[in-house]
This record gives C-alpha cells, structure tokens and sequence, in this order.
C-alpha cells in the first residue's frame, strides 16, 4: 500500500494550491485522512482531517482558507488552500488509516514541500 501526495510549490502570499493524495493497493477500505505539516525545527502538526462519512476538522490556524475534501471510489483525498500565508510554509503530509485484507493499518505519504514567500 501506498500514499502518494502531489500539488506542493512555490507561491507568493495569497495564492491558492490544491494538494492531492491517492492511496494505492490491496484496499479494503480507508477510514480517516487528513494532512499534516511540518516547518522546519517545529512538530508534524495536523492541519485537517476527514472522515469516510465526511465530517472534517481544521487547525485554527488554517480555518476558513483551508478545505479538506475526499474521493471514496479514487482513495484520494484534496487539500485546497486559499489565501495563503508565509507561516503556511511547511512540508505537507497526507495520512490514511487504511483498512486491508486482516489489519488496520495507518500510513503516511511522503511529504510534498509547500514555500509561501511573502
């Protein structure tokens, strides 16, 4: 099983990027997902988080801006992220705690680099 994330760049403040996150493999089922981030010398903190029926969760931080959206049949799920901020510069991770063929398993995705320059 894989997590594959995709969208990250270098934008300016108050630009928008879409990430993405696909899960791959013998799947069962995926549970929750969600995105994380990590600035350097800082924790992995969440940033937003869904679960299969669709209630999410935001940081405070990224509330309003940030929408977390996902696609059950494509095991995929979105980061959209609007109105930009320096301090959103961080390497972004998705997580799925993915269900297969015995185990629940939670996985992470490899991290996709995210710079807002001012």
């Amino acid at each position: 099983v894989q997590l594959q994330a995709f969208g990250g760049g270098l934008v300016q403040a108050g630009d928008s990027l879409r990430l993405s996150c696909a899960a791959s493999g013998r799947i069962v089922s995926i549970n929750d997902m969600g995105w994380y981030r990590q600035a350097p010398g800082n924790q992995r903190d969440l940033v937003a988080s869904i679960t299969r029926g669709g209630s999410t969760k935001y940081a405070d931080s990224v509330k309003g801006r940030f929408t977390i959206s996902r696609d059950n049949p494509q095991s995929t799920v979105y980061l959209q992220m609007n109105s930009l901020k320096p301090e959103d510069t961080a390497v972004y991770y998705c997580n799925a705690e993915i269900v297969l063929v015995g185990p629940t398993v939670r996985y992470w995705g490899q991290g996709t680099l995210v710079t807002v320059s001012s």
